[in-house]
């Protein structure tokens, strides 16, 4: 057999062969391994079970600079984002926790300590797990919810002429973990986007009652990503406006050497755990009206792909790049 090392072919592609492997499914999920955020179980007559896992690692997934509280918080934060990528309210959060035999207590409890607080922020709870001991801090969590059958969102459904939406700003943890790498002095509302992410849960569940949406997922990997993710499911393209891109005002400043990279950060830096999704045309002023969310722009034919036509009016090829774990060896 050919030797072929994961990281030739990347997370996505590896995820593809896997789920493919896991294709069969007994009766009664209707979502399995790898198409959307979550699986989808059909567990009674009006409602879905949501399932999610995600797994951190101390060396790739928590800046140094980390509490162990915000290691906590982004370890319940970042499964929540799932949930709320369904349109879901949160059940209950399982995780399971390798540790140094070196790990101080203190350590411990405080990473305890964050994932309660996150999941008490948005009406849940920590409601299990395992720990065993790992050469590096390693915290996978699963995260359940439920959704009515009538609003469960996916990463399919958008169609060409709907509107493309996202919650809060673009590229705030990709700015806040640049000064961070660069010891460049940044506001704290700037470094909370990175180290205590905020899943848009209630945001989520609002929008999903309101019948507008047509697709949806976090931006977790950055809007790049999650637009070829959509793109892919919904067999569609995109094209978006620079100057519709949510700036926050203290990122603008903080980067306001250099503006090109400003836009960069907004559409390939991942880490903000933010919503992007489709909206009817008719539906899109009731949705704005929720506040924290901005248009950016449209679902147009796949043929077109995906663009993004700047202030100057030139229209750019948007790259297929973002975060991603088993990064491809020669990748940028």
């Amino acid at each position: 057999m050919r030797y072929t090392p994961v990281s030739k072919i990347g997370e996505r592609p590896l995820i593809s062969l896997i789920s493919n492997i896991f294709r069969e499914l007994p009766d009664g999920i209707i979502l399995g391994a790898g198409p959307d955020d979550c699986a989808v179980i059909d567990i009674k007559e009006s409602s879905y079970l949501v399932v999610t896992t995600d797994m951190l690692h101390r060396m790739t997934d928590f800046p140094w600079q980390m509490s162990p509280w915000q290691i906590g918080w982004m370890s319940a934060a970042v499964n929540l984002s799932d949930i709320a990528a369904m349109g879901a309210r949160p059940l209950g959060v399982l995780a399971a926790i390798g540790l140094p035999i070196d790990t101080d207590v203190a350590f411990a409890e405080e990473i305890a300590r964050g994932m309660r607080d996150c999941a008490r922020e948005y009406d849940t709870a920590i409601i299990g797990g395992d720990i065993d001991t790992h050469d590096e801090l390693t915290i996978c969590g699963t995260a359940l919810g439920t959704v009515p059958k009538e609003q469960l969102l996916t990463r399919k459904g958008a169609h060409v002429g709907d509107k493309v939406c996202v919650t809060g700003y673009a590229g705030a943890a990709g700015a806040a973990l640049y000064a961070l790498e660069n010891d460049i002095n940044a506001p704290d509302s700037v470094l909370k986007a990175l180290l205590e992410p905020t899943p848009r849960i209630n945001e989520a569940m609002k929008l999903a009652s309101m019948g507008h949406v047509t697709s949806m997922m976090d931006t977790s990997d950055g809007i790049a990503m999650s637009l070829y993710d959509l793109s892919k499911s919904s067999e569609v393209g995109f094209r978006l406006q620079e100057k519709m891109l949510p700036l926050q005002p203290e990122v603008e400043e903080l980067m306001s050497f250099n503006r090109e990279n400003l836009y960069s950060m907004a559409l390939y830096t991942g880490g903000d755990f933010e919503l992007i999704f489709t909206v009817r045309p008719e539906g899109i002023e009731d949705v704005l009206k929720l506040g924290n969310i901005s248009m950016i722009g449209e679902v147009v034919h796949q043929e077109k792909s995906i663009s993004i036509q700047k202030s100057d009016g030139t229209v750019l090829q948007v790259e297929r790049k973002g975060y991603e774990q088993l990064k491809i060896a020669d990748n940028t």
